[in-house]
């Protein structure tokens, strides 16, 4: 068997996702199995759950975790285990965790020299990299986008905290000190995915991205290996809590 080009990955959760990621990462020459047995026992107590939990990713031969997982109150459970197991740590959007329990998973990871990333793969998009280029410490501008999709809703999550992550996580990305105008969100709709910034109520960016073929989750992938190298990720947990918060203000 040809050596993995790069570090090994456990895939937690067999869904739809999980299996899209698994090939996509033995396509990228990656080593990637599935955790199996992570189902906590009838009379387990949390904290023999934790440690085992722990054992589990520590016996195999993975590097990083990536739990393909929908937001619950399982997965900080699951974080504290890989980091236990001393791997890296990919977690999938939306973050709902509070403000104390991501500055508590982030200082774990960073006492234990480790990386948790949270996967907003649209940040990747070569237009929103160069809009960080371009507009990050510009002042004045409006930001606005759609993200729509034809498919209802099967994970419980509402469409604007499911979708409007990924455009909050753009606008926090690539032009932080912009204002928010509009954000539009929705299931069982015509598929639409569009972001937009304004300046002096004129038109000055736009971006839509629905047909996109660019290879974002790659370049995610790459982006959060680098990091283990010490290369900047901005991704983190407190990235994902910014998005969050900002994506509750906006709604309140």
């Amino acid at each position: 068997m040809d050596k993995p080009n790069g570090p090994s990955y456990l895939i937690v959760g067999r869904g739809r996702w999980g299996a899209r990621m698994h090939a996509m990462l033995v396509g990228e020459g990656r080593r990637a199995e599935f955790a199996a047995g992570l189902r906590r026992g009838v009379n387990e107590s949390s904290g023999a759950y934790e440690s085992r939990l722990a054992q589990t990713f520590s016996d195999s031969a993975a590097q990083i975790v990536w739990l393909c997982v929908p937001p619950g109150p399982y997965v900080p459970i699951l974080i504290r285990a890989a980091f236990a197991a001393r791997l890296h740590v990919i977690v999938e959007k939306p973050w709902v965790y509070s403000r104390e329990e991501t500055a508590l998973l982030q200082d774990i990871a960073t006492r234990a020299g480790l990386r948790g990333g949270v996967h907003f793969e649209y940040c990747l998009l070569s237009e929103i990299e160069n809009w960080r280029r371009q507009y990050e410490q510009q002042n004045g501008l409006k930001f606005g986008g759609t993200f729509n999709v034809h498919a209802g809703d099967h994970l419980g999550i509402s469409a604007m905290q499911n979708l409007g992550s990924h455009l909050m996580a753009m606008r926090e990305h690539a032009v932080p000190h912009s204002r928010l105008s509009k954000i539009y969100c929705g299931y069982e709709l015509p598929d639409e995915r569009m972001v937009w910034l304004d300046f002096d109520n004129q038109r000055v960016a736009t971006i839509e991205f629905l047909a996109s073929k660019q290879p974002i989750v790659q370049r995610f992938v790459s982006r959060f290996e680098n990091s283990l190298a010490g290369n900047p990720f901005p991704f983190d947990f407190a990235f994902a809590h910014r998005v969050t918060e900002n994506l509750r203000l906006s709604s309140s």
